[in-house]
């Protein structure tokens, strides 16, 4: 039993050859999968292959060739990683600031204009602990504006918040709980201030109706009239948001 074991292991990843150059992907066994599936992960971690129950290494290989095109016109097409390093430029709130080192050792980050005239973000601390620092300040700003946004849309149909939590879920904007819990992407507060408020807005709409009914649609453009817009933006600009940090 234990030889079958060996001789049937994947391994954690696969190369594959491409005119200009070798793509990496990882290999993700899961026995519930009920075929392959090739996907890119939001959060820029690289191109996962998931190999179903009773899949092999020789089709894992033969079905990631036959997408590879398709693999390669997507990460071509996907948006720069920014890593939140002194220079680059982060949409607080829709709106590019630069990120600047102050050159002390302590402090706060704080946002102004730089000496150019843009809008920037001043950190302290060593280099090398600059994206702590600003993925942490960032997560702070959006707890306060989702906070402010989700109280003021419960107090307008009634309703009490239980508690809201700011995380980085990969594959929604929001949720909400039975129990009156809210939950919320820090990378809203990447985006423009009207599309946070929708998110806020779609969740608290939640704490009345359960579901997606065209009830609760009426009721989630009653407290945010740019849902339509920011449903489309969402789903236009969603990748480049996971783009960041």
């Amino acid at each position: 039993m234990l030889f079958r074991r060996s001789k049937t292991q994947l391994p954690d990843h696969i190369d594959i050859e491409t005119d200009t150059k070798a793509v990496r992907i990882r290999l993700k066994p899961n026995p519930r999968a009920q075929r392959y599936l090739l996907r890119l992960p939001a959060d820029h971690s690289g191109p996962v292959l998931t190999v179903p129950r009773g899949g092999n290494l020789t089709r894992a290989e033969h079905f990631a060739r036959q997408h590879i095109d398709w693999l390669v016109e997507r990460l071509q097409d996907r948006p720069e990683h920014i890593a939140f390093l002194p220079g680059d430029a982060v949409p607080l709130r829709g709106e590019h600031h630069i990120i600047i080192p102050t050159g002390k050792l302590r402090g706060l980050v704080s946002s102004g204009i730089s000496e150019g005239g843009v809008p920037a973000l001043y950190v302290p601390g060593a280099e090398d602990h600059i994206p702590r620092k600003v993925t942490s300040w960032l997560k702070e700003q959006a707890r306060k504006d989702l906070t402010l946004r989700a109280n003021h849309h419960a107090g307008t149909i009634g309703k009490k918040i239980a508690a809201i939590s700011i995380r980085d879920t990969k594959s929604r904007w929001g949720s909400c709980a039975a129990n009156g819990r809210l939950s919320f992407s820090w990378r809203l507060i990447l985006a423009p201030p009207d599309i946070l408020d929708y998110v806020a807005a779609h969740e608290v709409a939640h704490l009345k109706e359960m579901n997606h009914s065209a009830r609760f649609w009426r009721l989630c453009e009653e407290l945010a009239p740019q849902t339509p817009t920011a449903r489309v933006w969402l789903k236009e600009n969603g990748l480049y948001l996971h783009g960041f940090g």
